[in-house]
């Protein structure tokens, strides 16, 4: 968390760039940390709102892009040679397939909350051939939730951006599941609403 912090004071909106599409392509980075920590930045005035959030949003793009572009090239053989480098073992590569063929496209928006299946939804989007108007139009939308959600936390805290990094680190997973519950209850509600009609 220092070193994301030196990164984050000397090089600003590059760095959070840069770290952000290296931790959606799946290196070990905290990404919801790190988009906490520059939100509570923000609050202190060291950077714009605006600002991050369009960078936050582009880092998580270009991450997915990447992502997404080497499933549709590369496919599965890569993820089975070398996802070890990256902590994706085959019962995580599993169970990503799994949930993948269970939600589709929706898994790329949800996926984002989802530590784990936020580095492996675009990459198995490219697997599966997901056209690419459909990757791109669920990839801005859960980027533009995630970014969104995680600079207003940290812009919410304030000036204890720092104790609540952390915070955010160990709930990193119940964060993301009363997301995904409450886009299930609105898209349950809305199925409900249509079949009513």
């Amino acid at each position: 968390m220092t070193e994301i912090m030196v990164y984050l004071t000397q090089y600003g909106y590059i760095a959070l760039f840069v770290l952000l599409a290296l931790g959606i392509l799946g290196i070990p980075i905290p990404d919801e940390t790190l988009i906490a920590t520059f939100g509570g930045m923000i609050a202190q005035g060291y950077f714009h709102f605006a600002g991050g959030l369009l960078v936050t949003f582009l880092g998580s793009m270009t991450g997915m892009l990447i992502s997404y572009a080497l499933g549709r090239k590369v496919g599965k053989p890569l993820l089975d040679r070398y996802g070890k480098w990256i902590r994706m073992t085959p019962s995580r590569l599993q169970s990503t397939e799994a949930w993948f063929r269970r939600y589709g496209s929706w898994s790329i928006i949800l996926g984002y909350f989802v530590p784990g299946l936020r580095h492996l939804s675009s990459y198995m989007a490219g697997i599966s051939k997901v056209p690419f108007s459909r990757f791109l139009l669920y990839a801005a939308v859960g980027a533009l939730l995630f970014c969104t959600t995680f600079l207003l936390i940290g812009h919410a805290v304030g000036y204890h951006w720092n104790e609540i990094a952390v915070l955010i680190k160990r709930s990193s997973h119940r964060i993301g599941l009363l997301v995904f519950a409450l886009i299930a209850l609105g898209t349950c509600a809305i199925i409900w609403w249509r079949k009513k009609r």
